[in-house]
């Protein structure tokens, strides 16, 4: 009998060493935060998944939901109550009330990585959890990868080959996994960095979500 994989990891997850120790070295100096996987956030009945890399140290790592507390969640948690993916008002607090509609977020690996850089073998450890999470949401017809390396793991994911599905930014791919016809869409990381140097605008973000409406 095969074993059946949940849609999130434990919050005991020990399949990463690096990412274990990086946890307990955190805890110590902050034994107050989340400290551990970070669940997705969202309804079950999501027809968008966002997807980003890993969790920021001291966003989703502090707080225990994806993308709250810094500066990555400022637009995208902004972009997302423009576009009526979410409803309430964001303060940077998973208890804000906010509510995701008709949308998830998660990460592809689900603790918070040294210098916010998850190297492949804790993607690989970890992405089973998110083939579970892709699988139980019935009603998903479209997946956003945040950056370029989320895109990558996307693809693999969904096991079709990279050099057929180029990154690009508001570029789409239909891909069809399990039997599902999906769509992905790419959109350059809605990180501080990215904002501040310009790379990613706030109007850029916008087109990306249009473009995810109009093929919903």
């Amino acid at each position: 009998m095969s074993q059946v994989i949940p849609p999130e990891a434990p919050f005991s997850c020990t399949l990463c060493p690096r990412l274990v120790a990086y946890r307990k070295e955190i805890t110590t100096a902050e034994p107050n935060w989340h400290n551990g996987p970070v669940d997705s956030f969202g309804p079950q009945n999501a027809r968008l998944l966002v997807v980003g890399m890993a969790p920021g140290r001291g966003g989703a790592n502090r707080t225990g939901r994806p993308f709250t507390g810094d500066g990555a969640g400022d637009l995208l948690y902004k972009a997302l109550l423009k576009h009526e993916f979410a409803t309430g008002v964001y303060d940077k607090r998973p208890d804000d009330g906010l509510q995701l509609v008709n949308c998830m977020i998660t990460n592809a690996v689900r603790c918070v990585p040294p210098q916010n850089k998850p190297i492949a073998a804790e993607a690989n450890a970890c992405r089973k959890f998110l083939i579970s999470r892709i699988a139980n949401l019935p009603e998903l017809t479209t997946i956003l990868a945040l950056g370029h390396i989320a895109h990558n793991n996307v693809l693999t994911t969904l096991n079709v080959r990279k050099k057929d599905h180029p990154f690009a930014h508001c570029a789409s791919h239909k891909i069809t996994f399990s039997g599902r016809k999906l769509l992905l869409v790419n959109s350059y990381h809605c990180s501080r960095y990215n904002t501040n140097t310009g790379r990613l605008t706030e109007a850029m973000f916008d087109e990306v979500f249009e473009l995810i409406k109009a093929g919903m």
